[in-house]
């Protein structure tokens, strides 16, 4: 399901959004989705990743009745119909962040876990060799790019003042 980009929306119909598509599975509007909502709108504002986890423990504080499974369900709702993206780390977790429709990948520190969008994607040549090769129907792929920022690698430098 092609979602617009919530980076573009206000949060209000950001929150409108992730109602409409709760209501397109059979979700109710009940009063914990609708706190889950409008949080992850307003995560989705300023493009911060989070863990299905510390969302939890957030939304507690507005609504402490609020069960986990509710949560979690919510955020793999959210993934499946591509309002969320699942982004994984070198060490094997992940966390979620609302980036919009749009094809792209994810390049993430390992030290810092900074996460950057990238437009880059492999050529369509090569899926098509690799599915030839194989023998395969590709139907989707996920490109996972781990290394270290800029930042990282400019405070592991040794210090050239110290040298003298």
């Amino acid at each position: 399901m092609s979602q617009p980009d919530p980076h573009t929306h206000t949060s209000e119909s950001t929150t409108a959004q992730i109602l409409r598509i709760f209501d397109s599975i059979g979700l109710r509007s009940t009063r914990q989705r609708r706190i889950i909502a409008a949080r992850l709108a307003a995560l989705a504002m300023t493009g911060a990743d989070f863990s299905a986890q510390e969302l939890w423990h957030e939304l507690l504080h507005d609504d402490p009745r609020l069960g986990r499974a509710t949560v979690y369900r919510a955020v793999d709702v959210l993934l499946s119909e591509g309002f969320l993206d699942r982004i994984s780390f070198a060490d094997g977790t992940h966390r979620y962040r609302a980036c919009g429709a749009a094809h792209h990948h994810h390049m993430t520190c390992v030290r810092c876990q900074r996460v950057i969008e990238i437009d880059a994607c492999l050529p369509p040549a090569l899926f098509a060799a690799i599915a030839t090769d194989a023998d395969f129907a590709i139907e989707g792929h996920s490109l996972e790019l781990f290394g270290r920022c800029a930042e990282c690698r400019q405070a592991e430098a040794p210090d050239a003042s110290a040298n003298v």
